[in-house]
């Protein structure tokens, strides 16, 4: 008796440890965030020639040809640069953004034609960005800091790829209620998310796709060649394009300043 005695308690108590430590879909969700991150952290910088492909609701195209830049920046978010090459219309403009994991990012944008450095109020950064469905909010990194998290479940992408689906809910200023993120459980980078709008009825669905792997200073990196955004209530869409990227370039930090938009 006294052997079965222990057995169940012992039994009883391993039971109360695992329930004790299991995580909830909060916990779960963060933890799959910050893997994501951690995984993705190291490429000091990135650098690429960029296509935004603007689609109105009835297939006509504007292709727009841009340089892209962005500088990683340790404990805070990143520093992106992006400068727009053609058509005339837009040739020499120049976005600029500083994240912030846990402020609100600061945005610039050049315009060559006034010759002026206009700054992105926050309660702009749910507004189109050079007239695509990607909002200045988009173009900003997704800190993790910025958003709870839930786990919804393990799941199949459209292209059948194994992913997380979780959920971000955004804890500061933002043009979404939510969005339901899959990532891949391959590489850790998201290949698609649904974004809901402040009445939280489905806004715009993003497909990341034609991923490339990347080895800086020894650790293997991937990042999406393409992302597709669609608007479901507009029926427009607009799709980035990277070519020619290259991850592990040193940029100086002087050029994401301010300054270094007029030159």
């Amino acid at each position: 008796m006294s052997s079965v005695f222990k057995f169940c308690l012992i039994l009883i108590l391993s039971l109360g440890a695992s329930h004790s430590f299991a995580e909830t879909t909060e916990e779960k969700g963060l933890r799959i965030a910050k893997e994501a991150e951690a995984r993705n952290n190291g490429f000091i910088g990135d650098e690429s020639d960029l296509e935004m492909i603007l689609i109105d609701a009835y297939g006509s195209k504007i292709i727009r040809k841009m340089q892209g830049k962005v500088l990683e920046v340790e404990n805070d978010g990143d520093k992106s640069l992006n400068i727009f090459l053609n058509p005339k219309d837009v040739k020499g403009t120049k976005m600029l953004t500083w994240s912030h994991k846990k402020d609100d990012d600061n945005q610039w944008l050049y315009l060559p034609s006034l010759k002026r450095v206009k700054k992105i109020s926050s309660r702009n950064k749910s507004s189109s960005f050079m007239g695509s469905e990607f909002s200045y909010e988009d173009i900003g990194s997704q800190e993790i800091e910025k958003y709870k998290f839930n786990f919804i479940k393990d799941g199949k992408s459209a292209d059948g790829e194994d992913v997380h689906i979780i959920e971000r809910v955004p804890v500061a200023n933002s043009g979404y209620s939510k969005q339901v993120v899959q990532i891949s459980k391959k590489h850790l980078n998201a290949v698609h998310v649904s974004y809901y709008d402040r009445k939280n009825e489905l806004l715009k669905t993003a497909d990341m796709s034609d991923f490339k792997k990347y080895t800086v200073a020894g650790k293997e990196l991937w990042r999406a060649s393409n992302i597709h955004m669609k608007n479901v209530q507009t029926k427009k869409e607009s799709i980035f394009k990277w070519n020619n990227r290259k991850l592990g370039v040193k940029f100086k930090e002087n050029l994401f300043t301010k300054r270094a938009l007029k030159r």
